[in-house]
């Protein structure tokens, strides 16, 4: 069986890494929700190994995030874990959760189950970085991520980019504070909270 290729996860790992080398420079765990293929965990893992880099994701993608993490076999990358937002979540404490293009493809009901469960997962003063595209203002920030959308729409209509403002709110909900703001390569940003300590 061929190991699972995202072009896309090549392509950002990079600038990706420079904002997480700063954002979780005291961060001792964390918790990837969505790992896909785990390309982003291994090289995340590798280029960061004071990090427990805990992969997760639905099911169905398990067996090419395994085939990933075997190969690499870094010492700091425990066997992936499945979750579904909807579903049971681990009984796992972490400084930090990390995820990448996830938020437009859940329906909007899964990305407030999400952040919901956050306080359940995150220890005081743990961060959350959300990386992908997002519309500002209630507005598309370019043309290609309009076009993106009506493509995620035709696939599934619960999907779409999501407001930043709308996903702040979920932030400040589950008691997160903004933390950084970074623009990124293809009209994406990297978006850091971290929690307040006894919210």
């Amino acid at each position: 069986m061929d190991r699972p290729f995202s072009a896309a996860s090549e392509r950002n790992r990079e600038p990706i890494l420079s904002v997480l080398r700063e954002q979780f420079a005291g961060v001792r765990s964390v918790l990837e929700i969505g790992s896909g293929t785990g390309q982003h965990a291994v090289h995340f893992a590798q280029a960061m190994p004071h990090l427990t880099w805990w992969c997760s994701d639905r099911a169905e993608n398990l067996p090419g995030l395994r085939q990933w993490l075997a190969q690499a076999a870094l010492p700091n990358t425990p066997a992936p874990i499945e979750l579904d937002v909807n579903g049971t979540w681990p009984p796992l404490q972490v400084d930090a959760v990390f995820s990448a293009n996830t938020l437009h493809i859940m329906g909007w009901s899964e990305v407030q189950r999400m952040f919901a469960m956050l306080p359940r997962v995150l220890n005081d003063d743990a961060r959350l970085t959300l990386y992908g595209p997002f519309n500002r203002g209630g507005r598309f920030t370019s043309d290609s991520n309009a076009r993106f959308d009506a493509e995620l729409k035709r696939t599934d209509p619960k999907r779409g980019i999501r407001d930043f403002e709308a996903v702040h709110k979920l932030a400040a909900q589950a008691g997160l504070v903004l933390q950084g703001d970074c623009a990124m390569p293809s009209n994406n940003a990297c978006i850091t909270w971290q929690r307040q300590s006894g919210l």
